[in-house]
């Protein structure tokens, strides 16, 4: 359990690497005037706010509820769960943190990304959490 504990942790502070080098190289081409602001009220100022809003109601909580969605009783495919779950739940803080950049400052973007963020720590992976998930349920306990 430790082993795939670890190695979910490559992809856990890997999405917030990518997320920190994203941010600097974002922050980086705003400054120095590397690219042409968007409108956020233009047309397709408006649909990249949709996708990315649609995206992030989409991936995030459909990623938090995926591993009680197919109950994986294997570690091999608790790996590839939780992966997916890590994966579908941090996919849409870079996307915001481009968009907050390439509009110029928009902060519903940032807050899309920050909440990204936060569910992110939802999806940390730890030896308690692969436990309680690979638990087989017990059809006589009840449920509230």
């Amino acid at each position: 359990m430790e082993n795939v504990v670890r190695k979910l942790n490559w992809f856990y502070y890997g999405q917030m690497v990518i997320a920190c080098l994203v941010w600097g190289a974002m922050m980086y081409a705003f400054q120095h005037g590397c690219y042409e602001l968007l409108n956020v009220y233009s047309r397709l100022g408006m649909a990249v706010q949709y996708i990315i809003i649609i995206d992030a109601l989409i991936t995030i909580p459909l990623g938090l509820y995926l591993i009680k969605l197919f109950k994986p009783q294997t570690e091999k495919a608790y790996f590839k769960c939780a992966a997916a779950r890590i994966l579908l739940v941090s996919n849409t803080m870079p996307l915001g943190i481009c968009a907050y950049y390439w509009m110029g400052g928009y902060r519903s973007m940032l807050w899309i990304a920050a909440i990204a963020a936060i569910a992110l720590c939802f999806a940390k992976p730890t030896i308690g959490r692969m436990e309680q998930e690979m638990k087989p349920e017990d059809p006589n306990e009840e449920k509230y």
